[in-house]
């Protein structure tokens, strides 16, 4: 009850950050897309994905960061607290520099020689090219400080400084207003700015909360072989990842240009709007999964897996499910000019996002065990498929929704394949999984299919900003109600009317 308790408090904030994110970065999309053009749009978010792929030692290493932080903290070892977020931090200032080398060499070759931009654009794209790297800097170094606030579970901090972020990058897009050229570098200069201010607080809170957030280098090789070892694993996930990513944003670019780049990042914001929404509840989740496996609760840690995949499965479907009855109504209110291949991108992405949703608990569970050399082996094997299949398909004149279809289809055998993982590592029951998480969503999975093909064919009209609310409001309330019936076990419906009782008194 005590961890559950927990999860709903560090939930509540998240959510509470999230809904003001989610309403201030998909307004500044617009604002964006207005001021720099579709083309230059394109441009911005493909400098960046460029830069992102050197970020795969930053993202392994941050695994392993969030891992053994929470690790210690649940065994309640404040030396060895201290001495891992020296560790981590002196290991990411060292991949800080090896991705500053890389991106001056490798990446700078591809934007000069490989990327597809107009002749007239090359400058712009050098100096936000630079602008960019130094934000990926100093997101590297923050990383370390960002984990020991979620593993220290203080989500109020955390939730309160990434809406401050987000207003900033708000300001920063209408002072583009006051200048009528260079908007594409401004633009590049005041991001910057804005992550190097919040980096900057994160840093001094930590320092001043955390006594254990002191550097103090000690060379221990065993220690760093083990996290390294760790990190090393998770290098290869996430190298999977970014090409499933960033590696498909550069195929479009050599096979379409810069337009259909704005495309691809209109749905990556849409699917990060939507995503932050899962991630939040997962962010609560996962400190209590790995401190509750460093205490040896197996039952414990099991029991909050299966919790995490399914509240996570059913809150994105009760997201998604207004957004793909509507998807052309909703992107055209938002944008004004929707650039091709969006509405579908967008539904398609989001079904991915779904499936996804179910994974992250489960893969919380692989990091606490430690044991990810065949996790990241198999998994990671599977996800890089994504890269040369699109490209083969592009290659035969598919068209480009079909690198959304082959990852919706990867997406569910990794599903399978994580299961079967965590089943030797952790002796996660196919049984109970199967029915505690997987026969409840499909009964409410089969009445979502339903309901959207009745109302595509025969309920959808020229639609109204009303008619969308109306609409959109009886699809979730119906769904809630079945959710609540069909999902939720005994103990679940307990405590959430125990819950409401308490609020009401």
């Amino acid at each position: 009850m005590s961890s559950h308790k927990t999860i709903a408090k560090n939930t509540m904030f998240l959510y509470i950050r999230m809904f003001l994110i989610m309403g201030i970065t998909l307004y500044t999309s617009r604002i964006v897309l207005e001021q720099l053009g579709i083309s230059d749009y394109g441009i911005y978010s493909l400098v960046g994905g460029v830069v992102a792929m050197f970020g795969f030692f930053n993202a392994a290493m941050s695994s392993a960061t969030q891992r053994y932080l929470s690790y210690d903290i649940g065994r309640g070892d404040k030396f060895q607290l201290q001495k891992t977020f020296s560790a981590t931090l002196t290991l990411h200032i060292g991949i800080a520099i090896l991705g500053f080398v890389l991106a001056e060499t490798i990446g700078l070759w591809y934007v000069n020689f490989k990327m597809v931009v107009p002749d007239d654009k090359l400058f712009s794209v050098n100096i936000v090219y630079q602008f960019s790297i130094l934000t990926f800097i100093v997101g590297i170094i923050q990383v370390p400080y960002n984990a020991l606030i979620i593993s220290h579970e203080q989500m109020k901090v955390y939730a309160y400084m990434s809406i401050i972020e987000v207003i900033l990058k708000l300001g920063a897009v209408y002072i583009l207003i006051f200048f009528p050229s260079y908007k594409l570098i401004v633009y590049s200069i005041l991001i910057f700015a804005v992550s190097f201010l919040i980096s900057l607080f994160y840093q001094m809170y930590c320092r001043k909360k955390y006594e254990e957030s002191i550097f103090k280098f000690e060379y221990d090789k065993k220690y760093y072989k083990e996290l390294i070892s760790y990190s090393g694993w998770n290098l290869f996930g996430n190298i999977a990842w970014i090409s499933k990513n960033q590696g498909v944003n550069l195929i479009i670019n050599l096979f379409f240009g810069t337009v259909l780049n704005a495309s691809y990042a209109i749905t990556n914001q849409v699917t990060t709007a939507i995503s932050l929404f899962v991630s939040n509840l997962q962010t609560a989740f996962n400190p209590q999964i790995i401190k509750k496996y460093s205490q040896q609760d197996y039952v414990g840690t099991q029991n909050l897996i299966f919790q995490g995949s399914k509240f996570s499965y059913l809150l994105i479907l009760l997201l998604i499910m207004p957004i793909l009855l509507n998807t052309d109504y909703i992107l055209k209110l938002w944008l004004n000019e929707v650039p091709d291949y969006t509405v579908v991108f967008v539904k398609l992405a989001l079904l991915n996002v779904l499936i996804e949703s179910l994974s992250g608990t489960l893969m919380t569970g692989a990091q606490a065990t430690g044991k990810i050399k065949w996790y990241q082996i198999i998994i990671g094997t599977l996800i890089f498929f994504n890269l040369p299949l699109a490209y083969y398909f592009l290659k035969l004149n598919f068209s480009p929704p079909v690198i959304f279809k082959i990852s919706n289809i990867i997406s569910l055998i990794a599903l399978l394949c994580r299961l079967i993982i965590l089943n030797k590592t952790l002796k996660l029951s196919y049984k109970l999984y199967f029915k505690n998480v997987l026969l409840k969503i499909a009964y409410i999975s089969c009445f979502a299919v339903i309901y959207y093909s009745l109302y595509i064919n025969f309920f959808k009209e020229s639609i109204s900003f009303i008619r969308f609310i109306l609409d959109s409001s009886f699809c979730v309330l119906i769904l809630i109600i079945l959710i609540y019936l069909v999902c939720f076990n005994k103990a679940e419906k307990k405590e959430i009317g125990l819950y409401i009782k308490n609020k009401i008194k």
